[in-house]
């Protein structure tokens, strides 16, 4: 179906999208409701008295635990287990029961730019700051369910009528809730609903929120390549080194990264590969002169382009290994995957395969799945820099609430500083999946900090 003609999404914007003002506590349950019509999910189920049978419920109630060890009550507007908590709002009216504080006292702006951030005046903008305290409540509200329940893989912000945040962790330990997918469109506009692609994606955190996750589609995607690659290896390890094999591959890899993510033209290299897939006698010329321009600078004249020098001594050999038709054409699949969705611990794998099993003893060179490796950036890097960032915010909000809004910048400025500052030591000395994991999780956090504050 298209954009355009779904005649219950198009009802269901008509009717919330002009709407002004209202009580947030009759809007939001009903507002929901429709929502899971257009999304064709169940809407939720009667709330039972028996509370642990409330798996899918709206004012889902928990306990709280403050750090002095004091007790509360709350209620979760919608939750679904092993799903999702969600908080609503409703940003047009002021006022009502269930409007949190606001840290930074604005009523500013109240309607949802593209991305968080501060107004031209400094400060952030009204709705900026209610949606952030709605998003550490819904967070509070997910930390307070029964242990057996887990950490929800979605926190979800809704602004009645008007949009939801999407944010996830799918590590199952509640440390590292991100903007979903990234912090460009991990902000739902009711238009946007029109979109079947979004519409689909809310119905997954619905109905199957694992399959969301970004690690498992790269995880299938690696496992297709990862084989195509070993059937290429397997062909030039009856005459090449096992080292030598795995250079070369490494090579091809970056290669097919850096096409992907615009360092190279578009389709630049897969067009190389399908000349030379009809005409293998042409892949060393190519290849190896596109290489040795990747590692000086200047035009390649197999891609008719101009090419960036690339960093460091990777394409200082540019030995090109004589393959098949069949082999090269191996190589051409692999390519044609988008391999920004690729894991880069694909380089492990390589690495591993370079070595004799004696070797890889002898070096302790073994590849460390991601969830393990998130799992130690996480505690020993991402959960500090977290508490410290918290620690700033506050100070921020106390100085800005004083009218001292240069010395409020300058505290968040200082914290920017500090990340874009850090050194972060990998003693393994692998294939740097610690070092990407590492900078990845710092790029969110740096991404989200700078969304609550702008």
């Amino acid at each position: 179906m298209s954009k355009q003609n779904n005649p219950l999404t198009e009802s269901f914007i008509a009717r919330w999208g002009d709407r002004e003002g209202g009580a947030e506590r009759a809007n939001y349950a009903m507002f929901l409701s429709e929502l899971c019509d257009v999304l064709e999910v169940p809407r939720p189920d009667p709330a039972s008295a028996t509370t642990e049978d409330n798996d899918y419920v709206f004012e889902r109630a928990v306990r709280k635990t403050a750090i002095d060890g004091a007790n509360s009550s709350g209620r979760i507007d919608l939750y679904k287990r092993d799903c999702f908590v969600l908080e609503a709002k409703q940003t047009r009216q002021k006022g009502g029961k269930k409007e949190v504080a606001l840290e930074l006292d604005l009523f500013g702006d109240m309607s949802p730019g593209p991305a968080r951030g501060r107004k031209a005046g400094g400060g952030a903008s009204g709705f900026d700051v209610l949606m952030f305290n709605a998003h550490r409540q819904a967070t509070d509200y997910a930390r307070a369910l029964p242990v057996e329940h887990g950490w929800p893989p979605f926190i979800l912000v809704c602004d009645v009528g008007n949009v939801i945040e999407v944010y996830a962790d799918f590590s199952g330990q509640g440390k590292n809730y991100a903007q979903f997918p990234d912090r460009r469109g991990f902000r739902i506009t009711l238009d946007q609903l029109r979109d079947p692609a979004i519409r689909d994606r809310l119905r997954r955190i619905w109905t199957d929120p694992q399959s969301l996750d970004p690690a498992r589609h790269a995880a299938r995607v690696t496992r297709d390549i990862a084989a195509r690659l070993a059937a290429v290896s397997r062909a030039l390890e009856a005459e090449h080194e096992r080292e030598e094999v795995a250079l070369f591959l490494m090579r091809c890899l970056f290669t097919m990264f850096a096409e992907d993510c615009g360092l190279l033209p578009p389709d630049a290299f897969k067009t190389i590969l399908r000349r030379c897939e009809a005409d293998p006698d042409l892949l060393g010329p190519t290849i190896g002169q596109l290489w040795e321009v990747m590692d000086k600078g200047g035009i390649a004249l197999a891609i008719h382009a101009r090419v960036p020098r690339f960093n460091g001594e990777f394409f200082r050999d540019q030995t090109v290994l004589p393959l098949s038709r069949e082999a090269i054409g191996e190589l051409r699949r692999a390519a044609e995957h988008d391999w920004r969705e690729v894991d880069p611990s694909i380089f492990g794998t390589l690495l591993e395969q370079a070595l004799d099993p004696d070797e890889r003893r002898a070096l302790g060179a073994h590849y460390t799945p991601r969830a393990y490796v998130e799992r130690l950036v996480v505690a020993t890097m991402i959960e500090p820099l977290r508490a410290e960032w918290a620690g700033a915010l506050a100070t921020a909000e106390r100085q800005h609430a004083d009218g001292r809004e240069k010395a409020a910048l300058a505290t968040v400025s200082a914290f920017a500083e500090k990340l874009c500052g850090l050194r972060v030591l990998d003693p393994a000395c692998g294939t740097g999946n610690f070092l990407y994991v590492a900078l990845e999780l710092l790029k969110r956090l740096e991404g989200g900090a700078m969304a609550e504050f702008g």
